[in-house]
């Protein structure tokens, strides 16, 4: 059976799979009991991982997204609940390997 926090090791995918991962995680959050503050962090950071998740945007975009969600994930505070804690961990992981690859272009 797959673990389904696992999606990879950053440093192997590209950025449209990273994108598509970002959004995978994120998107695994949205039925979690969370609380109801920090799941509006969530959405948001969902939201705009939805913008990239495609594959098609602009390094710079995905970049600018990936910034966001990394502000967005850090401002959520307490998600009470251990599934979302790894989903939104992996999440920040992905996210941040995303800003430093557009940080090093």
């Amino acid at each position: 059976m797959p673990d389904e926090f696992d999606t990879g090791d950053p440093a192997t995918m590209d950025r449209a799979e990273l994108a598509a991962a970002l959004h995978a995680h994120l998107a695994a959050t949205e039925e979690l009991p969370i609380d109801p503050t920090a799941n509006r962090w969530l959405g948001e950071a969902q939201a705009a991982a939805a913008d990239v998740a495609d594959g098609t945007a602009p390094d710079t975009v995905v970049t600018k997204r990936a910034q966001q969600v990394v502000r967005l994930l850090e401002s959520a505070g307490d998600l009470d609940n251990d599934d979302a804690v790894r989903h939104v961990d992996a999440a920040l992981h992905i996210a941040r390997e995303l800003v430093e690859r557009g940080e090093a272009d």
